[in-house]
């Protein structure tokens, strides 16, 4: 069959399924992109003639485009994603934010950045880096770091063996992540007699591995030993659609059930065992319960500092046991690894330990930790603050107001830290924060994503001034795609969560508020921005609605809910909090000597939270 490398690359992607439990759908269901030099021409003109076949999503950010992607896959279980292409150079390059934090997060995502001319022919074209070291070196190179499978297709028939490879990362979930095939504008465009069997149905199985049986009697024993055991429930969880199963294990055993953001909603907020957030942004109950645990079952969680406070969570003489797919995470902490998809191996558990259970006094210590956290999570929901609310009351008026379906969406600024102590989830897939890389201008992009995966859910974007300005622009994408979202646009004029870690370090705040720069001071300290951001929502197309009070947020919220549009509802808040009440220390080094007394005792405080600091062994 004679087609050119960009028609056989989409004929083939539209054959590709996964499969898990019986069910299959399709891998990579519709292709983002925007059109430029370099794709235009090539998998433009291979797009137009599939559009049956493989529908097409018109972004207005490629990095946008990927985030979407990302959050796709995330609210499909890590089972479909979509392919994103860009033109050559610059709208490539867009990209790689995207792909770092897909990886990060373990979240796959196909990748067709356009590259230079393969036969270089015209070199340098626009756009093209001259890299005097090498002739083969493109711009496109910076995706190698960030990807779990990169290769550029300088020949037609070389896409054969790499798009087949491609479908293998993308299906794995120990190795999944970004895939990223560059394809050179010219080989886009070049016929090639392609083999028949290239474009059969293909199925990828994405397999359970069960628990071996060593493994598992070592872990049993373990635990059967324990007398104060924790659960750290990660995404891991959610993703193997394991919760069923987490539940069940814990109202069985009575062992307390810790999240990080990624699995948060696996045991609802208000089960018997569930103590909330742990880590830097943990909750009381949490954080005490880890501090005197002595084994911890991590189950699909890779332990990242928040996680862990920075190493510092967990006391001294803990044992890990750690339920993963992945063996990089299984033996984090210097673990008793079990290596086991996490349904089997809860499954596992839960039958191997025949019925032990914790003793009836570490249960009703478990329930008096949460019940007292939750009624610090009630104190800040109703701060009564003014002349401005406290976020802390927006999210209370938030929670209250979403049914246990509905998504709330984050990624980064005070908001996830916010978020993990106090939002209350019922779903495992109503909490969706991507706390990997956190990257600010992930949330509305993200929101595309995450309601073209999830139609029958409301959608609601949370999202900071400093991430709006940062990447808003696919609120046009909503409107166009006809989409319904909700977004709130909280606005409090600067980058408060830094803000706040600033003051915290010694440094002041500085540099971390939208104002004018002082005529006598020469800094950012004069009179505050006047920046309409809800005024810039409208005019991108969305329906916004205005509140300046925790009364009037909720009445747009229930107005929000009953629109059939993208609607944006704005709210200022206090940039100084009040915040929720830590429990942890997070690991962010000070200025070892500094002329600023705020800096030096800043140090002092640093010195002394790190000698809890400790290397699980």
């Amino acid at each position: 069959m004679r087609l050119t490398t960009a028609q056989a690359l989409v004929r083939f992607l539209a054959d590709q399924y996964s499969e898990r439990d019986g069910v299959e759908q399709r891998l990579i269901p519709a292709t983002w992109g925007i059109f430029g030099h370099g794709n235009v021409a090539g998998l433009g003109q291979a797009l137009l003639q599939s559009t049956a076949e493989m529908p097409y999503h018109l972004a207005r950010n490629e990095q946008g485009q990927v985030h979407a992607a990302a959050a796709f896959a995330k609210m499909r279980n890590r089972l479909q994603t979509f392919a994103c292409t860009a033109s050559t150079g610059p709208g490539s390059t867009n990209m790689i934010t995207g792909a770092a934090l897909a990886t990060t997060n373990r979240l796959p995502v196909l990748l067709l950045p356009s590259d230079m001319f393969a036969t270089r022919v015209a070199d340098p074209v626009l756009q093209q880096l001259e890299d005097t070291r090498a002739g083969d070196v493109s711009v496109n190179d910076a995706f190698r770091p960030v990807s779990k499978y990169f290769d550029r297709i300088s020949r037609p028939e070389q896409l054969i063996p790499a798009a087949l490879a491609a479908m293998r990362v993308l299906t794995d979930p120990v190795e999944t992540g970004a895939v990223t095939l560059c394809l050179p504008q010219d080989v886009q465009a070049e016929a090639f007699d392609w083999p028949e069997e290239f474009f059969r149905r293909r199925v990828w199985h994405v397999g359970r591995p069960a628990p071996e049986e060593a493994a598992l009697e070592r872990v049993v024993e373990l635990l059967r030993g324990a007398k104060s055991p924790l659960i750290v429930a990660g995404g891991g969880v959610v993703y193997a659609e394991a919760w069923p199963e987490l539940r069940a294990f814990a109202d069985a055993t009575g062992i307390p059930v810790a999240d990080t953001h990624a699995g948060k909603g696996a045991v609802q907020w208000d089960h018997p065992c569930a103590v909330g957030g742990l880590g830097s942004t943990g909750t009381s109950a949490a954080n005490a319960l880890a501090a005197d645990a002595d084994v911890v079952l991590g189950i699909g969680t890779r332990y990242s500092d928040f996680t862990t406070a920075s190493h510092t969570v967990f006391g001294r003489g803990v044992t890990f046991v750690n339920l993963n797919v992945a063996r990089l995470d299984a033996a984090k902490h210097s673990a008793e690894m079990l290596l086991a998809d996490a349904k089997l191996g809860i499954r596992a558990l839960h039958e191997a330990l025949g019925g032990w259970q914790v003793e009836d006094a570490y249960r009703a210590r478990t329930r008096a930790l949460a019940d007292d956290w939750q009624r610090k999570v009630d104190a800040c929901f109703t701060l009564g603050h003014g002349p401005l609310p406290a976020q802390t009351e927006i999210l209370g008026a938030l929670n209250a107001a979403l049914d246990d379906r509905d998504v709330v969406l984050n990624a980064a600024g005070s908001m996830p830290g916010d978020l993990q102590m106090l939002w209350r989830a019922r779903d495992p897939k109503a909490y969706h924060v991507e706390y990997g890389y956190s990257c600010m201008g992930y949330e509305v992009a993200a929101g595309v994503g995450t309601k073209l995966a999830a139609p029958d859910r409301e959608v609601v974007v949370l999202v900071g001034d400093g991430s709006y300005l940062m990447m808003s622009q696919e609120l046009v994408t909503l409107v166009a795609e006809g989409l319904k979202v909700i977004v709130v646009l909280v606005q409090n004029h600067g980058f408060a969560s830094i803000g706040s870690l600033s003051e915290s370090l010694g440094s002041q705040r500085f540099g971390t508020s939208y104002r004018f720069r002082g005529k006598e001071s020469g800094l950012l300290d004069g009179d505050v921005l006047p920046v309409d951001l809800a005024a810039n929502a409208e005019s991108l197309g969305a329906t916004v609605l205005r509140a300046s009070t925790v009364d009037e947020f909720r009445t747009a919220i229930a107005q929000a809910k009953t629109n059939d549009r993208t609607t944006v509802v704005h709210v200022e808040t206090d940039p100084a909090g009040p915040n929720p009440p830590g429990s942890a220390w997070w690991d962010v080094p000070v200025s070892q000597v500094s002329e600023l007394d705020s800096t030096r005792k800043a140090y002092e405080d640093y010195s002394a939270a790190k000698q809890s600091q400790r290397h699980y062994l």
